[in-house]
């Protein structure tokens, strides 16, 4: 089971690093033709989504690969659930139906780290 939450952990931090690195790093204008749902916020506040996902993705392999506070990783897969349930809020709201999927299957797989992280399989 260790190997399968390192597995989960590995494409969270992956998926959640490339595209916060994008949108912290990319205009308002060049997200919005992939992501529609920038229209609605700042570039700003589009820019701390970016980064609280870089972080995320961080906290999810640098603790637990070091020994260092290892706790910070079932904290960064946690912040990740209320991410994603807040992505899939946007997406409801704008009428993106097929968005929220791929919102739906990284909040289960983070939800997944929590648990694994937090109870039985803890560092």
């Amino acid at each position: 089971m260790n190997v399968i939450l390192w597995v989960a952990q590995v494409l969270l931090a992956a998926t959640f690093l490339m595209g916060g690195l994008t949108k912290a790093t990319k205009s308002r204008s060049e997200l919005s033709g992939k992501m529609s749902w920038v229209e609605d916020f700042s570039d700003g506040q589009v820019k701390a989504v970016g980064i609280v996902e870089v972080l995320a993705a961080i906290g999810l392999i640098l603790p637990a690969l070091t020994g260092i506070l290892p706790v910070l990783t079932p904290l960064a897969a946690a912040g990740l659930v209320v991410t994603m349930i807040g992505a899939a809020i946007v997406h409801v709201r704008r009428g993106e139906y097929p968005g929220i999927v791929f919102n739906i299957v990284l909040l289960v797989l983070a939800a997944f780290v929590a648990w694994g992280r937090f109870g039985p399989y803890a560092f």
